[in-house]
């Protein structure tokens, strides 16, 4: 049987760090597998329909480079969708739940429900009191065809519910947790259609999943307990129920949900930092599944190929904020320059540059991202790294300022401009041949001479290579910035 699973989110607002994770390890199995991942919009909560969050879920798992098959896409600015067993959208599939619910109230499977709300809520509520868990109490479950009728033509809402089995054991098997076996007395008659006539989840993941030729439902363990409940369901219908994958939840550092009281949580957030695609990506597979070897870098193709679900946890694998920084910071390191180009663009505009002098200083930012990517996590760090290396003011802080007031520091700057005013540009040459030359001429060495120096053109006493600082800023630049610093903070 081909290998077909779908990432089914709800567009109910951005997508969660622990979603594309989700969906990455769809797109991994699939992969792996020679199979199919599609993406399917559950969207039949109406309550919830966040306008906007579509576009956004789309746009993030392009953006991460986990692309699927067929499903809903964006072309063209307008949402289509693509293969053989759409509808992909929920609420665009309302007659084909009808047509199956239809079929388990002729069967007797399922059965309307006219109880009120407020009923339902004083029911649960004796149920608290009495320490039980709320369930329904089954109250509409005896009604008679005559009984149905009057209610019916009276006008009163409903709902649809599961006529779950009287204790019988419902059992499946989880690639993750092995055979999981509960009780029918444990499981509530399930809403299976709402009063408003859209299904409920449960009810429409049974269909879809089946209709659409799913393999393996893979998604997170918050679901494990629906999922008898699914199963009564597929065994109604006389369908084979998928494997079942439920993945351990992402963790804070603390053990609980990782959720936004803890901050960025959303797909967008960290894209909004400049993590990069590949880096996230990455770290996000680590999260709960542990490869063969030691190895944590993985390309897409590597991850593909390493991949499976008997080394994924049973507990929650905790996002750790510093472990992703090291990953990215690997990855910028590697990057090509002219790409970091294109993606800093938005961090230095405005902030640094305007858009007309960020495309004519183009060389000269490329050399300098070349300098300083060593030194980032992520792209919104290079802010500061870039804006050390603009203007002629030096902006020094109080251990500069020190380390500029000592005695020898001035005659060695200005033994600097005069070498500096010999010359017609600074080069590989000058570059590396200066600290000699300066060292002989006024006695100073090591940290005597480097810090200074770095401090006096730069601002800083630790920072990246001084020979490349030095091209980079050019002759003209650094006369100005160690006058700068004569004047300002020498004594």
């Amino acid at each position: 049987m081909e290998t077909r699973v779908r990432f089914a989110p709800s567009p109910t607002g951005f997508v969660h760090i622990g979603s594309l994770r989700t969906a990455l390890y769809d797109y991994l199995y699939a992969k792996k597998n020679k199979g199919k991942y599609i993406l399917r919009i559950e969207d039949t909560d109406r309550s919830r329909f966040v306008e906007g969050a579509l576009e956004n879920l789309i746009n993030s798992l392009e953006w991460a480079g986990v692309p699927h098959d067929e499903g809903v896409f964006i072309e063209d600015g307008e949402i289509i969708q693509k293969g053989e067993y759409g509808p992909y959208i929920q609420s665009e599939r309302l007659d084909l739940y009808k047509k199956h619910i239809d079929e388990l109230l002729e069967k007797g499977l399922a059965y309307r429900c006219f109880c009120s709300k407020e009923r339902l809520d004083k029911i649960r509520e004796e149920q608290k009191r009495k320490g039980e868990t709320p369930m329904y109490d089954k109250h509409c479950r005896g009604l008679s065809d005559k009984e149905i009728q009057k209610n019916l033509e009276e006008g009163k809402d409903y709902v649809v519910r599961l006529k779950i089995p009287e204790d019988e054991n419902i059992e499946f098997n989880d690639l993750i947790r092995g055979k999981i076996s509960i009780n029918s007395k444990e499981i509530d008659d399930q809403v299976l259609i709402k009063s408003d006539g859209f299904p409920t989840y449960h009810f429409a993941v049974v269909v879809d999943d089946h209709l659409m030729k799913i393999s393996h439902v893979i998604r997170g363990e918050e679901w494990l307990t629906s999922t008898p409940k699914q199963v009564i369901l597929f065994n109604y219908f006389g369908w084979e129920a998928p494997e079942f994958v439920h993945l351990p939840t992402v963790l804070n550092k603390d053990k609980k949900k990782l959720s936004k009281r803890q901050g960025d949580v959303s797909v967008t957030d960290f894209k909004d930092k400049g993590y990069l695609p590949e880096a996230l990506v990455n770290y996000l597979a680590l999260v709960g599944w542990s490869p063969k070897g030691n190895e944590e870098i993985f390309s897409m193709e590597e991850l593909i190929n390493e991949f499976s679900f008997e080394n994924v946890s049973k507990t929650g694998g905790v996002f750790d904020v510093e472990k992703l920084n090291w990953i990215n910071s690997q990855y910028i390191k590697k990057y090509d320059n002219e790409k970091l180009y294109e993606l800093i663009k938005p961090f230095l505009v405005e902030e640094i540059f305007t858009e007309s002098e960020f495309d004519l200083k183009k060389d000269w930012l490329i050399k300098t991202i070349d300098l300083v990517k060593e030194k980032i996590n992520n792209l919104e760090e290079i802010v500061p790294h870039i804006e050390m290396f603009v203007g002629t003011e030096v902006k020094a802080n109080d251990e500069v300022k020190e380390t500029l007031a000592q005695e020898g520091v001035k005659e060695l700057l200005e033994a600097f401009i005069k070498e500096l005013e010999s010359i017609d540009e600074v080069d590989e040459d000058f570059a590396k041949g200066i600290f000699k030359k300066l060292q002989k001429q006024t006695g100073a060495k090591g940290k005597n001479l480097y810090m200074p120096l770095r401090g006096a053109v730069i601002g800083q006493l630790h920072g990246p290579d001084m020979g490349k600082t030095f091209i980079i800023l050019g002759k003209e630049n650094l006369i100005e910035r160690l006058k700068y610093s004569l004047n300002n903070y020498t004594k």
